[in-house]
């Protein structure tokens, strides 16, 4: 298991996969540059398995939450890949439900408060995406806002900062707002306790809760919190078949 530069993993691959991936990614980038005004289309025939699994994945979910009120809250949004989904699939599955606002909760500098909690494979500004970048991703859901039904009406806000500190002041600033969904990708305990612990007040019966790093060893922090906070056998956790550390559960 290798990271990047940014401290991701990057999976278990040989040296010669890796290189594979590298030509597959000059590939696609020429597809999307050549491929004119459809090429969001056209790129579709480089999309990876892993990244079609994980909008399938999103898609399950999005349905789960469809018939209980409130907004969906992703905690640890990086480079915007899931958030961009979700707006997306909100525009498909429920795209007069303006009341549907996305929230994405991030540092934007990688990880922040790891702790004992989370091993050796975790270090302090993992994940980070690039400076400035929750602009740069600002503009990228600003456009698919602009092509979704009612896009006079924003439907999502970013909110950069550890969430010990921006979480509270979001359940202060929205008394009204209760969470559909709530999804945990920040991977690391701390962080992951800070937000279980406030949230649930906040969900109704059959809610759904996600945690992207569930039952990984590369991550122990975040099963360790869950079990803290909610007891892991008080919980009817479900994975999915096109995931392999993901769990979910209805409130």
């Amino acid at each position: 298991m290798q990271k990047s530069k940014t401290g991701e993993f990057t999976g278990y691959r040989t040296e010669q996969q890796a290189k594979n991936d590298a030509a597959f990614k000059e590939l696609a980038q020429t597809i999307i540059d050549k491929s004119g005004s459809n090429w969001a289309i056209h790129g579709l025939s480089v999309m990876k398995r892993n990244a079609l699994a994980r909008v399938l994945y999103y898609h399950d979910l999005y349905q789960k939450c469809l018939p209980i009120p409130g907004v969906i809250c992703e905690f640890g949004v990086q480079w915007g890949a899931g958030l961009s989904t979700l707006l997306n699939l909100r525009s498909i599955l429920e795209p007069y439900n303006h009341s549907r606002h996305l929230y994405g909760f991030d540092t934007f500098e990688g990880f922040a408060g790891v702790s004992g909690a989370d091993g050796d494979a975790a270090q302090a500004g993992d994940y980070t995406s690039m400076p400035g970048y929750e602009e740069v991703l600002a503009k990228a859901l600003a456009y698919h806002e602009s092509i979704a039904p009612f896009p006079e009406v924003k439907k999502h806000t970013l909110i950069k900062g550890d969430v010990a500190n921006t979480f509270p002041r979001w359940l202060e600033d929205n008394p009204h707002a209760t969470v559909a969904m709530a999804i945990f990708d920040m991977d690391i305990y701390q962080p992951t306790k800070d937000v279980l612990e406030r949230v649930l007040d906040r969900m109704p019966k059959g809610a759904i809760l996600v945690f992207d790093e569930f039952n990984c060893p590369l991550f122990p922090g975040e099963t360790q919190a869950v079990d803290e906070v909610l007891k892991i056998r008080n919980l009817a956790l479900r994975r999915h078949p096109h995931q392999t550390y993901c769990a979910f559960c209805e409130v």
